[in-house]
């Protein structure tokens, strides 16, 4: 498939398609959005920046159009109330006014809007599993009427500690549905919970899911700790488009960007420990180019797709190293190419070794030297005592003395 006008859907969804600019497929578009569309179960895992969420909506929103029926008909469990509101905007953008809003079902926002829009007759969920098991252990709504069931970012829901949540949701669910399954890697626990929630799916695999994308530059700089903020400043210096900066802790995230504040920069931040209005404030503000720099923890390695990230910038090491991966792959998107810097003390020499060999990859080492200024030479003993000498001077000089240099006779 060269174009979304060759596929088998509504005249109406291609229109929409054209009018919010998608023509061209991307590879994991291309192949599950056909399979999707016969109804199957589909299994695929690709890296991130690949466009799964335009893989599944296309089906879903095809199925909303055809079915007429009354209901919540379709669900989509995502890990972050980031992912779920960017999931909600893209299907509201191409919905039309043939279909009803989305609802979004989240933790940190009002329920009232959530649960009045369900009311409104929205025909599809995107939620969060917490939240979604709330409203269902309240009997505030049923998935009677439930034909399609996607599971986006499913490793990252795993690794999150969803997965009773996702038992427990979807014992409720109709056994007779359609199951749609998108990973950006697929280890032992998603594939156990495909084997249990999946009937015989389509597996769809695109490139290596545990390697950075081709389009990304990645290289690392080994500086001393009491340098790595000057040698951040660097690479933000030279670097004209957005940069996501990852820090490991909430607290380095909030020290880093008021220091990068101070010296200049327009920077932000997001970390689980900011209220939902903080963290889509600075969300808003990076994607609109208020701010040119956003320091985040890994909540924002995965869920947030922010268009055109030029340079992502890993001042601390992840703890994970699979999460390098998905840090890396908010660059180099949609074809584009993007940078990825990594810096790293004398000290972690051995843990930079590890995460490449976990990860089958070699990052171009890069000397800090060549980019930072010299620094200042430690005082020789002779400059310390002339120093010392000097200042034992000044403070047993006679009042008079002082007195007469300061107002003359």
């Amino acid at each position: 498939m060269q174009n979304f006008s060759e596929l088998q859907i509504s005249n109406y969804i291609k229109e929409r398609l054209a009018f919010a600019k998608f023509e061209t497929p991307t590879p994991v578009q291309a192949a599950a959005i056909p399979v999707a569309l016969d109804g199957k179960d589909v299994m695929a895992t690709a890296q991130t920046g690949t466009g799964k969420t335009l893989a599944f909506l296309i089906p879903v929103i095809e199925q909303l159009l055809k079915n007429k029926a009354r209901g919540i008909e379709a669900l989509v469990l995502v890990p972050t109330r980031e992912l779920a509101m960017q999931v909600v905007e893209q299907y509201n953008a191409l919905r039309g006014k043939q279909l009803p809003a989305a609802a979004l079902v989240v933790g940190g926002l009002p329920e009232a809007k959530q649960l009045s829009a369900i009311r409104a007759g929205a025909r599809l969920i995107v939620a969060t599993p917490g939240r979604l098991e709330d409203y269902l252990s309240r009997k505030l709504f049923n998935f009677k009427s439930l034909g399609v069931l996607v599971l986006d970012e499913a490793d990252r829901m795993l690794d999150m500690g969803f997965l009773p949540a996702i038992r427990r949701i979807a014992a409720v669910l109709p056994k007779e549905r359609q199951t749609m399954c998108f990973s950006a890697t697929l280890e032992a626990s998603v594939v156990h919970l495909v084997n249990d929630y999946m009937r015989s799916p389509v597996r769809l695999a695109f490139g290596s899911t545990l390697k950075p994308s081709e389009n990304v530059r990645v290289q690392a700089f080994e500086v001393s700790s009491d340098r790595k903020q000057q040698m951040l400043q660097h690479l933000l210096n030279k670097e004209t488009g957005r940069c996501l900066v990852f820090a490991r802790t909430k607290r380095g995230t909030e020290k880093l960007a008021r220091n990068l504040s101070r010296e200049g920069f327009t920077a932000t931040m997001i970390h689980g420990d900011r209220s939902q209005s903080q963290r889509n404030a600075a969300l808003a503000g990076f994607q609109q180019g208020r701010y040119r720099v956003m320091v985040a923890t890994d909540l924002a390695s995965r869920g947030i797709h922010v268009q055109d990230i030029a340079h992502v910038i890993n001042y601390d090491l992840p703890e994970i190293a699979e999460n390098f991966i998905h840090r890396v792959g908010r660059t180099g998107r949609a074809g584009k190419m993007g940078v990825a810097s990594t810096l790293f003390g004398r000290e972690q020499r051995s843990e930079l070794l590890q995460l490449e060999r976990t990860l089958g990859i070699r990052m171009e080492r890069i000397s800090a030297e060549g980019h930072l200024p010299a620094p200042k030479p430690e005082p020789t003993q002779v400059e310390i005592d002339r120093m010392h000498t000097n200042s034992v001077s000044r403070m047993t000089r006679l009042p008079g003395e002082i007195l007469q240099a300061q107002f003359g006779n």
